[in-house]
């Protein structure tokens, strides 16, 4: 009977990316024909922070018990059908204190992990699997640091979580960068311009570096290397002077920055519970540039820009084939490990093979671009010359 050997909650938090509900599907299915009871919190760590730990409230909204039924109805879709929040239980405002704590906690920010650990008691849960990128599983860093079993799952379109070759959403977010790059070359073709593109990556550059490695763009612009914009329009003149239908492409990370720049470019100075700015803006900055600095490079003419930022298009909708695999290997791994009894484990895939690493794994050094192996800073580029025994995606979880 499912429940027999206890209880295990699944999460998501931070931003969505396709192949969550996969993962929770792969998940549950294995963990319920196991003999186990699974809980769906909702909302992320909101919903452990809302939860009111009285057998006669309506936590309808916070907790669902996850049956076969209900995922795989979800398990082929895009999305987290769970929801998703920022919520930062070790520092969250006033504001979003809910009003069972507030006499409780009543600091500008507050620390209501004790609540956490109430709720997670209450429920009987046995086993915590939350599935989020740095941000989410620092904080499940921090309840497993409280004795709370964890076994976490990378997930970021960014590819930057420590520890693991490969977070859930990647391969997705660059089968669309490459495609919606290609489509958007009909426009500066026809019109002889050069294509801007601003993608994801507040630190890391993986979503730009690799589609332009696979010729999606002429040129990449990271946020591990400061560039300067001027130089950045000679290249792409010279590039847009070689193609037959007058037009080059640059992709350009979120956190990307010019030389003369000292912080990223924010779209509002606003920050989440994790201190996060949302950033935004630097393709059209850097559009700017190229327009201004152009005729330099084109015989005094000025050169228009065709510019636009992806945004949410690369993370929604269906996951790919990679995104659909590699969900369903993380969450039987997950398994595996509950029921070899182990905990406090990240699940990860390193050189091409699956296996678990640490948790303390997330609290390390930031994953970034190693630029000395593989990117040319001169010509704003991959370098194409390390394949050797590399692994499928060329760059590693190797600090």
């Amino acid at each position: 009977m499912s429940g027999s050997k206890g209880t295990i909650a699944i999460l998501t938090g931070g931003g969505d990316v396709p192949g969550l509900n996969p993962a929770i599907r792969a998940v549950t299915i294995r963990a319920r024909r196991e003999g186990y009871k699974v809980l769906g919190i909702r909302r992320g760590w909101r919903g452990l922070v809302d939860f009111v730990p009285d057998k006669d409230a309506d936590n309808s909204g916070f907790v669902i018990e996850l049956t076969e039924e209900i995922v795989n109805r979800a398990g082929r879709t895009g999305g987290t059908f769970l929801h998703t929040s920022r919520t930062r239980p070790s520092h969250l405002p006033a504001p979003f204190v809910p009003d069972h704590l507030k006499d409780a906690y009543q600091d500008d920010v507050n620390d209501i992990t004790p609540a956490v650990l109430e709720n997670l008691d209450f429920l009987g849960v046995n086993y915590l699997v939350p599935i989020g990128g740095d941000d989410t599983l620092s904080y499940a860093h921090r309840l497993h640091e409280e004795g709370v079993k964890v076994v976490a799952i990378p997930k970021t379109m960014d590819n930057d979580v420590p520890g693991t070759d490969y977070c859930i959403g990647f391969s997705t977010c660059v089968t669309r960068t490459i495609e919606l790059t290609h489509r958007l070359r009909t426009s500066a073709g026809s019109h002889e311009r050069i294509l801007v593109i601003e993608v994801f990556g507040r630190y890391a550059g993986f979503t730009a570096l690799l589609p332009t490695m696979a010729g999606a763009a002429d040129r990449c612009a990271i946020p591990e290397n400061d560039f300067d914009p001027e130089h950045l329009t000679a290249l792409l003149s010279k590039d847009r002077s070689r193609n037959p239908s007058g037009y080059s492409v640059v992709l350009v990370s979120e956190g990307a920055k010019m030389s003369h720049q000292t912080e990223m470019t924010f779209e509002d100075q606003q920050a989440d519970q994790f201190g996060h700015k949302k950033l935004g803006g630097i393709g059209d900055q850097v559009s700017e540039y190229i327009k201004e600095y152009s005729p330099k490079y084109n015989n005094g003419k000025v050169v228009n820009v065709v510019n636009q930022r992806l945004g949410y298009l690369v993370r929604s909708g269906d996951p790919d084939a990679l995104d659909s695999i590699v969900p369903m290997a993380f969450g039987n791994l997950t398994l595996d490990l509950i029921l070899e009894g182990r905990s406090g484990l990240l699940v990860a895939v390193r050189n091409g093979v699956y296996s678990p690493v640490p948790m303390e794994a997330v609290m390390g050094k930031k994953k970034v671009v190693n630029v000395e192996l593989y990117y040319d800073r001169d010509r704003m580029r991959p370098r194409y010359d390390t394949f050797r025994s590399r692994p499928l995606f060329i760059m590693t979880s190797e600090m």
